[in-house]
């Protein structure tokens, strides 16, 4: 697997350094970015020969030959989207940013037409007891609950399965036989299923210390009452690809401040400004972790996954966020319940 870092240039590099990136790195492309990391151009060996063809030498910049102009796809994009577009215009890498214009991979047809099966394992969070759903949490764990004529979590299952993902692990309490009536061992819907049992509750992170086998691979870790459209393949590429120890999703949130917020110096004021948005990024409780991570759990105690991440911020080990912009639904209460029936009609079906 390539890192984007050894394959990204700054358009004050010479032609001869760009050649080395471009020869010795598996995608026989440059990433051009500015000193913010965003995407200007890009190089390949194309445009490197046109330029030695038109007089320049080995030492002069690349700033004179590079594409500043690349054809680019979005993270939101979907893969079939990016197929075409690859065809339509006749290339066969395609450089996917953010909003920002960030690249977070580097997206190859040949890749993209076939249909990759991850090893990774993904551990499902479904232990919780779901009290802020009551009543509908009474009889039934919360990610049993049925939405679009399923269970959350079997949409959520299928959501993995189509970004190919099939060796599965789902975290168990309270109430915990009903979800292993219902999916047994995962082959009805084409995955393997094992189960993390919980004699006690152990927070949000705590069941990854009942993991008997031995993870060699990042693992996916998601809570098991959230529906959303990310792009799991997408998410364990750019953990990859960025040499991230650990990648957690956030969610851009914005909370209104009911009343006319004033900007004082000293007793002055200096500004009024009437019920401000503020923006704030939150944990979406979908992760990615290398497996040195589960060192950071230990057995048999309750442990959140914040104080997880807050351990590995602690020694200074590779921790990235990744924004979602994709349709995400945390259904914690009543009312987002109801939204997310309503919603699933327009995200989840077809």
């Amino acid at each position: 697997m390539y890192k984007l870092s050894e394959i990204k240039i700054s358009p004050d590099t010479s032609i001869r350094q760009a050649l080395q990136v471009i020869d010795t790195g598996a995608m026989k492309i440059a990433l051009v970015v500015d000193e913010d990391d965003k995407l200007i151009g890009t190089l390949t060996d194309g445009d490197i020969r046109r330029g030695l063809l038109q007089g320049l030498n080995m030492e002069d910049l690349i700033r004179e030959i590079y594409n500043p102009d690349p054809v680019v796809a979005s993270i939101h994009d979907r893969k079939e989207k990016i197929i075409e577009l690859a065809v339509s215009k006749r290339i066969y890498q395609i450089p996917v940013v953010d909003d920002s214009f960030h690249v977070v991979e580097l997206a190859e047809i040949d890749h993209l037409l076939k249909r990759e099966k991850h090893a990774n394992s993904v551990i499902l969070m479904a232990g919780g007891q779901g009290q802020r759903l009551r009543p509908l949490t009474s009889n039934t764990p919360k990610p049993m609950l049925m939405v679009g004529g399923k269970p959350i979590l079997e949409t959520v299952i299928i959501s993995f399965r189509k970004n190919g993902f099939s060796n599965f692990y789902i975290s168990l309490n309270y109430k915990g036989e009903q979800i292993k009536d219902y999916f047994g061992d995962g082959s009805a819907l084409g995955v393997k299923i094992r189960y993390l049992e919980e004699k006690s509750k152990m927070g949000t992170a705590g069941a990854l210390s009942l993991l008997g086998e031995k993870q060699t691979l990042p693992v996916l870790v998601m809570n098991g009452d959230i529906l959303t459209k990310v792009n799991f393949e997408n998410l364990l590429n750019f953990h990859q690809q960025n040499g991230a120890t650990a990648t957690m999703c956030v969610r851009e949130y914005g909370m209104e401040v009911p009343y006319g917020v004033v900007g004082l110096n000293q007793s002055n004021i200096i500004s009024i400004e009437e019920k401000p948005i503020q923006q704030f990024f939150i944990n979406a409780g979908i992760y990615v972790l290398d497996s040195d991570v589960l060192k950071f759990i230990p057995p048999d105690t309750v442990t959140d996954m914040t104080k997880v991440f807050e351990q590995l911020v602690a020694n200074k080990m590779s921790i990235l966020s990744y924004p979602i912009r994709e349709y995400w639904m945390d259904i914690g209460k009543p009312e987002d319940f109801r939204r997310a029936e309503t919603d699933f009609k327009k995200y989840f079906n077809g």
